[in-house]
Protein backbone atom coordinates (compact mmCIF):
# COMPACT_ATOMS: atom_id res chain seq x y z
CA UNK A 1 0.00 0.00 0.00
CA UNK A 2 1.34 3.55 -1.18
CA UNK A 3 2.70 5.77 2.03
CA UNK A 4 2.34 9.31 2.48
CA UNK A 5 5.26 11.81 2.98
CA UNK A 6 4.81 14.43 4.75
CA UNK A 7 6.44 18.19 5.57
CA UNK A 8 7.74 17.36 9.04
CA UNK A 9 8.29 19.42 12.06
CA UNK A 10 12.02 20.00 11.54
CA UNK A 11 12.39 22.81 13.98
CA UNK A 12 10.41 23.14 16.76
CA UNK A 13 9.10 26.53 15.74
CA UNK A 14 8.54 25.66 12.02
CA UNK A 15 5.02 25.83 10.78
CA UNK A 16 5.89 25.13 7.04
CA UNK A 17 8.99 24.62 5.01
CA UNK A 18 10.10 25.85 1.39
CA UNK A 19 11.40 22.65 -0.40
CA UNK A 20 14.75 23.40 -1.69
CA UNK A 21 16.00 20.46 -3.81
CA UNK A 22 14.67 16.52 -4.30
CA UNK A 23 17.70 14.46 -3.66
CA UNK A 24 15.29 11.25 -4.87
CA UNK A 25 13.73 11.36 -8.60
CA UNK A 26 9.88 9.86 -8.93
CA UNK A 27 11.03 5.72 -9.90
CA UNK A 28 14.44 6.20 -7.80
CA UNK A 29 14.00 2.80 -5.21
CA UNK A 30 13.82 4.11 -1.47
CA UNK A 31 15.43 3.21 2.21
CA UNK A 32 14.35 3.62 4.97
CA UNK A 33 16.31 7.21 6.17
CA UNK A 34 17.32 7.63 2.61
CA UNK A 35 17.13 11.55 1.96
CA UNK A 36 14.16 12.54 -0.28
CA UNK A 37 14.73 16.20 -0.14
CA UNK A 38 16.08 19.44 1.26
CA UNK A 39 13.58 21.92 2.83
CA UNK A 40 14.06 25.39 4.11
CA UNK A 41 12.77 25.96 7.65
CA UNK A 42 12.82 29.48 9.22
CA UNK A 43 15.99 28.61 10.65
CA UNK A 44 18.27 26.41 8.31
CA UNK A 45 17.92 23.70 5.13
CA UNK A 46 17.39 20.47 6.58
CA UNK A 47 16.80 17.11 5.36
CA UNK A 48 14.09 15.24 5.07
CA UNK A 49 14.57 11.87 5.21
CA UNK A 50 12.07 8.70 4.40
CA UNK A 51 9.67 7.13 7.07
CA UNK A 52 9.61 3.89 4.74
CA UNK A 53 10.73 1.69 1.81
CA UNK A 54 10.15 1.39 -2.06
CA UNK A 55 10.04 3.62 -5.04
CA UNK A 56 9.45 6.82 -4.74
CA UNK A 57 6.40 7.14 -6.62
CA UNK A 58 5.17 10.73 -7.37
CA UNK A 59 6.54 14.29 -6.07
CA UNK A 60 3.84 15.80 -4.85
CA UNK A 61 5.01 19.32 -4.29
CA UNK A 62 7.80 20.89 -6.91
CA UNK A 63 10.99 22.72 -5.74
CA UNK A 64 10.58 26.24 -4.43
CA UNK A 65 7.15 25.44 -3.29
CA UNK A 66 6.10 26.22 0.10
CA UNK A 67 4.30 23.71 2.20
CA UNK A 68 2.55 23.61 5.86
CA UNK A 69 3.69 21.17 8.29
CA UNK A 70 1.79 17.59 7.89
CA UNK A 71 0.75 18.32 4.23
CA UNK A 72 1.81 15.80 2.04
CA UNK A 73 4.70 16.21 -0.48
CA UNK A 74 5.09 12.88 -1.59
CA UNK A 75 4.15 8.94 -2.10
CA UNK A 76 5.95 5.84 -1.38
CA UNK A 77 5.40 2.84 -2.05
CA UNK A 78 6.11 -0.63 -4.85
CA UNK A 79 6.61 -0.06 -8.26
CA UNK A 80 3.62 0.12 -10.29
CA UNK A 81 1.56 1.01 -7.49
CA UNK A 82 -1.06 3.03 -7.47
CA UNK A 83 -1.69 6.08 -5.34
CA UNK A 84 -4.84 7.04 -4.08
CA UNK A 85 -7.14 9.72 -5.70
CA UNK A 86 -6.24 12.65 -3.64
CA UNK A 87 -2.13 12.48 -3.78
CA UNK A 88 -1.84 15.63 -3.13
CA UNK A 89 -3.13 15.40 0.97
CA UNK A 90 -3.32 19.23 1.97
CA UNK A 91 -2.97 21.96 -0.66
CA UNK A 92 0.04 23.31 0.21
CA UNK A 93 0.91 27.30 0.57
CA UNK A 94 2.17 29.09 -2.19
CA UNK A 95 1.75 26.61 -4.03
CA UNK A 96 0.51 28.08 -7.60
CA UNK A 97 -3.20 26.79 -8.80
CA UNK A 98 -3.36 24.27 -11.54
CA UNK A 99 -3.15 25.79 -14.77
CA UNK A 100 -6.51 26.10 -16.96
CA UNK A 101 -7.31 23.86 -20.03
CA UNK A 102 -5.38 25.35 -22.96
CA UNK A 103 -7.71 28.10 -25.13
CA UNK A 104 -7.51 27.24 -28.74
CA UNK A 105 -4.64 28.64 -30.60
CA UNK A 106 -5.23 32.76 -31.09
CA UNK A 107 -4.02 33.57 -34.75
CA UNK A 108 -0.80 35.52 -35.27
CA UNK A 109 -1.00 38.91 -33.97
CA UNK A 110 -0.47 41.46 -36.73
CA UNK A 111 2.82 43.48 -37.36
CA UNK A 112 3.26 46.49 -35.33
CA UNK A 113 0.46 44.51 -32.27
CA UNK A 114 2.23 43.99 -29.11
CA UNK A 115 2.63 40.27 -28.00
CA UNK A 116 1.69 39.78 -24.08
CA UNK A 117 3.71 36.57 -22.69
CA UNK A 118 1.54 34.18 -20.77
CA UNK A 119 -0.18 35.34 -17.64
CA UNK A 120 -0.62 38.86 -19.57
CA UNK A 121 3.23 39.57 -19.10
CA UNK A 122 4.96 41.05 -21.95
CA UNK A 123 8.16 39.19 -23.48
CA UNK A 124 11.11 41.69 -23.29
CA UNK A 125 15.01 41.45 -23.18
CA UNK A 126 16.59 42.68 -19.72
CA UNK A 127 18.22 45.91 -21.92
CA UNK A 128 15.37 46.63 -23.22
CA UNK A 129 13.22 46.50 -19.14
CA UNK A 130 16.07 48.76 -18.59
CA UNK A 131 16.03 51.23 -21.21
CA UNK A 132 12.43 51.32 -21.44
CA UNK A 133 12.53 52.03 -17.42
CA UNK A 134 15.03 55.00 -17.72
CA UNK A 135 12.82 56.44 -20.79
CA UNK A 136 9.51 55.71 -18.72
CA UNK A 137 8.19 53.77 -22.21
CA UNK A 138 5.40 51.40 -21.11
CA UNK A 139 6.04 48.03 -22.89
CA UNK A 140 2.88 46.75 -23.44
CA UNK A 141 2.42 49.40 -26.12
CA UNK A 142 5.77 48.50 -27.91
CA UNK A 143 5.36 45.67 -30.42
CA UNK A 144 8.24 43.51 -30.20
CA UNK A 145 10.91 42.52 -33.44
CA UNK A 146 12.20 39.58 -31.51
CA UNK A 147 11.47 35.83 -31.56
CA UNK A 148 8.00 35.42 -30.73
CA UNK A 149 7.23 38.68 -30.52
CA UNK A 150 9.94 39.69 -27.75
CA UNK A 151 10.99 43.26 -27.69
CA UNK A 152 14.65 43.97 -28.26
CA UNK A 153 16.15 47.37 -27.64
CA UNK A 154 15.92 48.64 -31.16
CA UNK A 155 12.31 48.58 -30.82
CA UNK A 156 12.04 51.59 -28.68
CA UNK A 157 13.56 53.70 -31.02
CA UNK A 158 11.49 56.66 -31.85
CA UNK A 159 8.85 55.39 -29.21
CA UNK A 160 7.51 58.39 -27.32
CA UNK A 161 7.03 58.21 -23.64
CA UNK A 162 4.33 56.76 -21.55
CA UNK A 163 1.87 58.89 -20.32
CA UNK A 164 2.60 59.68 -16.78
CA UNK A 165 6.38 59.52 -17.72
CA UNK A 166 5.51 62.56 -19.95
CA UNK A 167 3.23 63.87 -17.87
CA UNK A 168 6.16 64.97 -14.77
CA UNK A 169 9.14 64.62 -17.04
CA UNK A 170 10.22 61.95 -15.23
CA UNK A 171 10.78 58.18 -16.09
CA UNK A 172 8.49 56.03 -14.20
CA UNK A 173 10.06 54.42 -10.46
CA UNK A 174 11.82 50.88 -11.08
CA UNK A 175 11.57 48.40 -7.96
CA UNK A 176 12.13 44.75 -7.20
CA UNK A 177 9.59 42.54 -5.00
CA UNK A 178 11.59 40.14 -2.78
CA UNK A 179 9.94 37.32 -1.67
CA UNK A 180 9.58 36.69 1.61
CA UNK A 181 11.67 33.44 2.70
CA UNK A 182 10.99 30.97 5.76
CA UNK A 183 13.65 33.07 7.62
CA UNK A 184 12.43 36.50 7.09
CA UNK A 185 8.90 35.32 7.82
CA UNK A 186 9.63 33.83 11.39
CA UNK A 187 11.83 36.52 11.96
CA UNK A 188 8.84 38.89 11.60
CA UNK A 189 6.82 36.76 13.51
CA UNK A 190 9.00 36.85 16.53
CA UNK A 191 9.48 40.71 16.91
CA UNK A 192 5.95 41.57 16.58
CA UNK A 193 5.59 38.87 19.68
CA UNK A 194 8.51 40.63 21.32
CA UNK A 195 8.27 44.27 21.42
CA UNK A 196 4.55 44.77 21.57
CA UNK A 197 3.55 42.02 24.45
CA UNK A 198 6.67 42.80 26.30
CA UNK A 199 7.46 45.75 28.59
CA UNK A 200 10.94 46.53 28.23
CA UNK A 201 13.35 49.18 29.78
CA UNK A 202 16.97 49.81 28.88
CA UNK A 203 20.37 49.88 31.04
CA UNK A 204 23.31 51.48 28.76
CA UNK A 205 27.30 51.42 30.70
CA UNK A 206 30.41 52.98 28.86
CA UNK A 207 33.46 49.89 29.54
CA UNK A 208 36.87 50.69 29.97
CA UNK A 209 38.18 47.76 27.65
CA UNK A 210 42.23 48.74 27.83
CA UNK A 211 42.87 45.46 30.08
CA UNK A 212 41.20 43.37 28.40
CA UNK A 213 42.92 44.03 25.60
CA UNK A 214 46.25 44.02 27.27
CA UNK A 215 45.41 40.48 28.70
CA UNK A 216 43.90 39.63 25.19
CA UNK A 217 47.15 40.52 23.47
CA UNK A 218 49.20 39.05 25.90
CA UNK A 219 47.78 35.99 25.77
CA UNK A 220 47.96 35.08 22.31
CA UNK A 221 51.91 36.21 22.51
CA UNK A 222 52.17 33.18 24.74
CA UNK A 223 50.55 30.88 23.03
CA UNK A 224 50.43 31.90 19.18
CA UNK A 225 48.93 27.91 18.15
CA UNK A 226 46.27 27.63 20.80
CA UNK A 227 43.96 29.06 18.78
CA UNK A 228 42.19 32.97 18.33
CA UNK A 229 39.88 34.59 20.68
CA UNK A 230 38.32 38.20 19.93
CA UNK A 231 36.51 40.25 22.13
CA UNK A 232 33.18 39.37 21.40
CA UNK A 233 34.14 35.85 22.62
CA UNK A 234 35.34 37.86 25.69
CA UNK A 235 32.43 39.48 26.46
CA UNK A 236 30.11 35.78 25.75
CA UNK A 237 32.55 34.48 28.50
CA UNK A 238 32.20 37.61 30.75
CA UNK A 239 28.28 37.16 30.63
CA UNK A 240 28.15 33.60 31.04
CA UNK A 241 30.42 34.28 34.40
CA UNK A 242 27.99 37.19 35.65
CA UNK A 243 24.84 35.48 34.97
CA UNK A 244 25.92 32.84 37.39
CA UNK A 245 25.85 35.66 39.93
CA UNK A 246 22.22 36.95 38.91
CA UNK A 247 19.53 34.04 38.22
CA UNK A 248 17.09 36.34 37.67
CA UNK A 249 18.75 37.37 34.35
CA UNK A 250 19.28 34.29 33.02
CA UNK A 251 15.73 33.04 33.03
CA UNK A 252 12.89 32.80 30.67
CA UNK A 253 9.16 34.16 31.30
CA UNK A 254 6.19 32.59 31.08
CA UNK A 255 2.17 33.27 31.74
CA UNK A 256 2.19 31.28 34.80
CA UNK A 257 6.00 30.82 36.00
CA UNK A 258 9.52 32.55 35.50
CA UNK A 259 11.87 30.20 34.70
CA UNK A 260 15.61 30.32 36.27
CA UNK A 261 17.91 28.32 34.40
CA UNK A 262 20.87 26.34 36.15
CA UNK A 263 22.73 26.41 33.26
CA UNK A 264 23.92 29.14 30.93
CA UNK A 265 23.59 28.70 27.61
CA UNK A 266 23.90 32.20 25.08
CA UNK A 267 23.02 32.58 22.15
CA UNK A 268 25.34 34.37 19.87
CA UNK A 269 23.44 36.51 16.89
CA UNK A 270 25.09 35.48 13.15
CA UNK A 271 23.81 37.83 10.97
CA UNK A 272 23.03 35.67 7.56
CA UNK A 273 22.08 36.37 3.99
CA UNK A 274 18.54 36.93 4.51
CA UNK A 275 18.12 37.17 8.44
CA UNK A 276 19.21 36.63 11.84
CA UNK A 277 19.79 33.20 14.08
CA UNK A 278 21.31 32.92 17.07
CA UNK A 279 23.84 29.97 17.53
CA UNK A 280 24.37 29.23 21.04
CA UNK A 281 27.47 28.54 23.03
CA UNK A 282 26.24 25.86 25.76
CA UNK A 283 27.45 26.06 29.00
CA UNK A 284 29.05 29.35 28.40
CA UNK A 285 30.30 29.58 31.55
CA UNK A 286 32.45 26.45 31.68
CA UNK A 287 34.19 27.20 28.58
CA UNK A 288 37.62 28.76 28.19
CA UNK A 289 38.02 31.78 25.34
CA UNK A 290 39.62 29.63 23.20
CA UNK A 291 37.16 27.30 23.43
CA UNK A 292 34.43 29.65 22.94
CA UNK A 293 36.33 31.29 20.01
CA UNK A 294 36.67 28.12 17.98
CA UNK A 295 32.85 27.21 18.56
CA UNK A 296 31.49 30.74 17.30
CA UNK A 297 33.75 30.79 14.57
CA UNK A 298 32.52 27.11 13.46
CA UNK A 299 28.77 27.08 14.17
CA UNK A 300 28.80 31.12 12.55
CA UNK A 301 30.35 29.47 9.55
CA UNK A 302 27.42 26.58 9.21
CA UNK A 303 24.93 29.41 10.29
CA UNK A 304 25.84 31.36 6.76
CA UNK A 305 25.48 28.02 5.15
CA UNK A 306 22.24 26.90 6.94
CA UNK A 307 23.42 23.91 8.11
CA UNK A 308 22.76 24.42 12.02
CA UNK A 309 20.81 21.89 13.61
CA UNK A 310 17.92 22.93 15.55
CA UNK A 311 19.31 21.95 19.00
CA UNK A 312 22.47 24.56 18.05
CA UNK A 313 20.33 27.60 17.89
CA UNK A 314 17.32 26.91 20.31
CA UNK A 315 17.19 26.70 23.97
CA UNK A 316 19.14 29.97 24.80
CA UNK A 317 18.71 31.52 28.44
CA UNK A 318 20.33 34.90 27.28
CA UNK A 319 21.55 36.16 23.74
CA UNK A 320 23.96 38.38 22.78
CA UNK A 321 23.83 41.30 19.20
CA UNK A 322 27.29 42.49 18.93
CA UNK A 323 27.08 45.15 16.03
CA UNK A 324 30.44 47.08 16.68
CA UNK A 325 32.01 45.69 13.23
CA UNK A 326 29.87 48.42 11.57
CA UNK A 327 30.66 51.01 13.13
CA UNK A 328 27.85 51.27 15.88
CA UNK A 329 28.45 52.97 18.77
CA UNK A 330 25.34 51.94 20.95
CA UNK A 331 22.06 50.23 20.10
CA UNK A 332 19.13 49.04 21.57
CA UNK A 333 18.46 44.96 20.79
CA UNK A 334 14.75 43.32 20.54
CA UNK A 335 14.42 40.61 23.51
CA UNK A 336 14.07 37.16 21.87
CA UNK A 337 11.06 35.73 23.98
CA UNK A 338 10.75 33.71 26.30
CA UNK A 339 14.40 34.93 27.39
CA UNK A 340 13.90 37.74 30.17
CA UNK A 341 17.04 39.99 28.25
CA UNK A 342 19.41 40.31 25.52
CA UNK A 343 22.97 42.72 25.73
CA UNK A 344 23.79 44.91 22.54
CA UNK A 345 27.46 45.49 21.92
CA UNK A 346 29.14 48.73 20.25
CA UNK A 347 32.09 48.90 19.19
CA UNK A 348 35.52 49.39 20.76
CA UNK A 349 36.86 52.81 20.18
CA UNK A 350 40.15 54.84 21.32
CA UNK A 351 38.39 57.70 23.62
CA UNK A 352 40.00 60.20 26.21
CA UNK A 353 39.60 59.08 29.60
CA UNK A 354 40.47 60.51 32.75
CA UNK A 355 42.55 58.02 34.61
CA UNK A 356 44.27 59.18 38.25
CA UNK A 357 43.70 62.58 37.68
CA UNK A 358 45.18 62.41 33.86
CA UNK A 359 43.84 62.68 30.45
CA UNK A 360 45.05 59.59 28.63
CA UNK A 361 43.41 57.77 25.79
CA UNK A 362 41.85 54.55 26.42
CA UNK A 363 39.62 51.27 24.04
CA UNK A 364 36.13 52.43 25.50
CA UNK A 365 32.80 49.88 24.06
CA UNK A 366 29.46 50.95 25.16
CA UNK A 367 27.17 48.16 26.21
CA UNK A 368 23.01 47.89 26.51
CA UNK A 369 20.90 45.64 28.19
CA UNK A 370 17.31 45.31 27.04
CA UNK A 371 15.48 43.62 29.98
CA UNK A 372 11.74 42.07 30.19
CA UNK A 373 10.16 44.73 33.28
CA UNK A 374 8.01 40.88 33.91
CA UNK A 375 10.70 39.13 35.14
CA UNK A 376 13.49 42.18 35.81
CA UNK A 377 13.36 45.30 38.16
CA UNK A 378 15.56 47.91 37.28
CA UNK A 379 17.98 47.47 39.97
CA UNK A 380 18.15 43.69 39.74
CA UNK A 381 18.97 44.62 35.89
CA UNK A 382 21.86 47.39 36.89
CA UNK A 383 23.12 44.80 39.31
CA UNK A 384 23.87 42.32 36.68
CA UNK A 385 25.61 45.30 34.17
CA UNK A 386 27.93 46.58 37.55
CA UNK A 387 28.80 43.26 37.50
CA UNK A 388 29.43 42.66 33.90
CA UNK A 389 31.20 45.78 33.41
CA UNK A 390 33.33 44.80 36.07
CA UNK A 391 34.60 41.57 34.91
CA UNK A 392 35.59 43.41 31.19
CA UNK A 393 37.31 45.78 33.08
CA UNK A 394 39.26 43.25 35.31
CA UNK A 395 39.42 40.55 32.82
CA UNK A 396 41.79 38.30 35.06
CA UNK A 397 39.99 38.18 37.85
CA UNK A 398 37.47 36.37 35.46
CA UNK A 399 40.11 33.77 33.57
CA UNK A 400 42.15 33.39 36.77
Amino acid sequence: MATKVVMEALSPTMEEGRLVEWKKNEGDAVAVGDVLAEVETDKAVMELVARGAGVLLKQVIPVGTTAPVASVVAWIGAAGETIPGDAGGTPAAGAPPAAPAAPPSAPAPAAGTPTPAAGGRVKASPLAKRVAAERGLDLGAIAGSGPEGRIVVRDLDGVALAPAAAATGFAASVYTDVPLTQMRKAIAKRLVQSIGPIPTFYLTAEVDMERAHEMREALLAADPKGGKFSFNDLIIRATASALRQHPWVNAWWSDDHIRQWHDVHIGVAVAVEDGLITPIVRHADRKTLREIGGEVREMAGRAREKRLKPEEYTGATFSISNLGMFGIDEFTAVINPPEAAILAVGRLEQKPAVVDGELVVRRRMRITLSCDHRVIDGATGAAFLKTLVGMLENPLAMVW
